[in-house]
């Protein structure tokens, strides 16, 4: 009895452990290491600020001289690229086109640092074509445009209003001493 008893376990562990599984982290490169320390950007610094979570800011290379920094609370401003920034590999969300999107999310305390890509994920999903940037609100939603999914930027990107679907591209982040990096 014993031994069909740990069969029945092994079974039931292998069922539900391969079920449709949604990964935390995109499988999509992503390079960005910027030192707000040297660069000084009042829009990043506010979004990366943990005791000012529900703030985000969408990161994007202007002209490939410029990162160009823009909040949900209506802050923006540009730095331009250093001599060292000139010498990384750049990848700003996927073909290093509409960017990502980086905060803290208000909902856990501490407050998780969370790096979003910056376009609908279902629209790029369906067309491959990386041109459905999400807008940013002040109560830390994102919506798409085209299909007008919101997504909530607080809670690991999950769709809150419209039809159902994937959540936000999200990748790794962390923010140590005034360094931000976002690498996938």
């Amino acid at each position: 009895m014993k031994r069909y008893t740990y069969y029945i376990i092994a079974l039931l562990t292998l069922l539900t452990a391969c079920g449709d599984t949604e990964y935390e982290y995109s499988g999509y490169p992503c390079n960005f290491v910027f030192n707000n320390s040297v660069g000084q950007s009042p829009a990043l610094t506010s979004a990366t600020n943990p005791n000012s979570p529900g703030i985000f800011c969408r990161v994007t290379l202007s002209g490939g001289n410029y990162f160009s920094f823009a909040t949900n609370q209506g802050l923006s401003d540009r730095v331009a690229l250093t001599a060292i920034d000139k010498q990384r590999t750049i990848k700003i969300g996927t073909y290093n086109e509409t960017g990502i999107i980086l905060g803290y999310g208000n909902l856990n305390n501490p407050p998780v640092f969370y790096a979003y890509d910056s376009q609908c994920p279902n629209c790029f999903r369906n067309t491959n074509l990386p041109r459905y940037q999400l807008t940013m609100h002040t109560d830390g939603t994102a919506e798409c445009g085209s299909c007008r999914r919101k997504y909530d930027m607080n809670n690991g990107g999950i769709v809150v209003d419209g039809d159902g679907g994937d959540k936000l591209i999200r990748y790794h982040a962390n923010v140590t001493g005034g360094v931000i990096s976002v690498i996938n």
